[in-house]
């Protein structure tokens, strides 16, 4: 079962969102590999999300929403990210469902 099939079965047509630590960014780049949409590395050589309007947004805890088309991506580079710093999250409740703090 893929990761959008258990997020569709769960009854989850919750939005997702996700947000990455910098202060725990290696700056790899593993996450921009696998989901350039989501994610970029800035000039200080850390990754951050962008918004839809494929604007970086710098701002410590800035979020954006995941498109299920690309969720698989995303809990990807959060399960191989070597700083364990991407976080996604149920938009509605912030409660971590993939990342370093999913239970």
């Amino acid at each position: 079962m893929t990761v959008q099939d258990e997020v569709l079965s769960t009854g989850a047509d919750e939005a997702l969102e996700v947000w990455i630590d910098q202060d725990l960014c290696t700056g790899d780049g593993i996450c921009v590999q696998y989901a350039p949409e989501v994610f970029e590395l800035d000039i200080d050589g850390l990754a951050y999300v962008k918004s839809a309007d494929d604007e970086l947004l710098q701002d410590a805890g800035a979020t954006t929403p995941v498109p299920l088309t690309l969720l698989q991506d995303v809990v990807d580079s959060a399960k191989e990210c070597p700083g364990d710093c991407i976080h996604v999250r149920r938009a509605a409740d912030k409660v971590e469902v993939y990342g370093p703090d999913a239970e």
